[in-house]
Order: structure tokens, then C-alpha cells, then sequence
């Protein structure tokens, strides 16, 4: 019996979430789990830049398609079941958006890439796991990247 049967994956197409994307094929393929990967676009930080706010949406919009394909087309080739959601939810941050997204699809686990930073880049960038970790209904694991 496997413990998790549907895995969370957060995904932006940076290194340090292709390689949790990675940890996370590889336990579905263990546990015969399906994935669900999930690209969160985050209005707060476009509405930094008024002018450009609808423009920078939708190239986030469109990334977020285009990163989430990708993310579809490894979890083809590892053979896992998987399906992919977009989450545009104004004012919600990362965190609330991740532990959301969770709650409503029943996940069992998520795993999250994260920059492991520390001190003041941690302070002054702040921490997308941190807040997905506090806020998450189910295990988070965290995986580490090396940018």
C-alpha cells in the first residue's frame, strides 16, 4: 500500500521546480500516484508596474500554458497519470493559492522546489516554500535546488 496516491506539484519552469518535478515523477512511478501540476500566477506582484500590468498578465498567462505542457509531456514520458491546472486568483498569494489547490483537489502530499536561501536574501526575497509549507493542509517535501 502506497501512503501517497496524488501528488501536488508546483511548477514555474525554474530549474529548482524541474527537479522537484523530478523527485515527484519518480515516487508516482513508485506508487502508481498521479500528479497534478499547478502554475500560479501571482497578481499581487504584477500590479507592481500599473502600466504594464495587463501586458505582464497575459505573458504570465502564457507562460504558465506553456510551462504546465512541458510539465505534461515529462509526466507522458515517465508514464504517470497526470493533469495540470493554471491558478489566476487575484489578491491570493503563492501559498494560499498552493494549500487551495491542494485542499480542493484532495492531495495527499506536494512537492515543491525551493532556493534554500538564507539570511538576508531570505528576508528581502522572502520564501514562496515557506509560505506553502505553513499553509498546506497535507506533507510538504522540499525539494532543493542549487540556483
Amino acid at each position: 500500500m502506497s501512503l501517497f496516491k496524488k501528488i501536488l506539484v508546483p511548477i514555474d519552469g525554474s530549474t529548482t521546480a524541474n527537479k522537484a518535478l523530478d523527485c515527484a515523477l519518480k515516487m508516482a512511478q513508485a506508487d502508481q500516484a498521479e500528479i497534478r501540476l499547478i502554475y500560479c500566477i501571482d497578481e499581487l506582484s504584477l500590479l507592481s508596474n500599473h502600466e504594464y500590468a495587463g501586458e505582464m498578465a497575459l505573458l504570465a498567462r502564457e507562460n504558465g500554458h506553456q510551462t504546465l505542457q512541458a510539465g505534461m509531456a515529462l509526466a507522458s514520458a515517465a508514464h504517470v497519470k497526470a493533469d495540470t491546472r493554471l491558478i489566476d486568483r487575484a489578491g491570493q498569494r503563492l501559498g494560499e493559492s498552493v494549500a487551495d489547490a491542494a485542499t480542493d483537489w484532495d492531495a495527499d502530499l506536494i512537492v515543491l522546489g525551493t532556493h534554500g536561501r538564507r539570511g538576508i536574501g531570505r528576508v528581502l526575497l522572502g520564501s514562496g516554500a515557506e509560505q506553502v509549507m505553513r499553509m498546506s493542509p497535507v506533507p510538504v517535501l522540499m525539494v532543493r535546488g542549487f540556483d
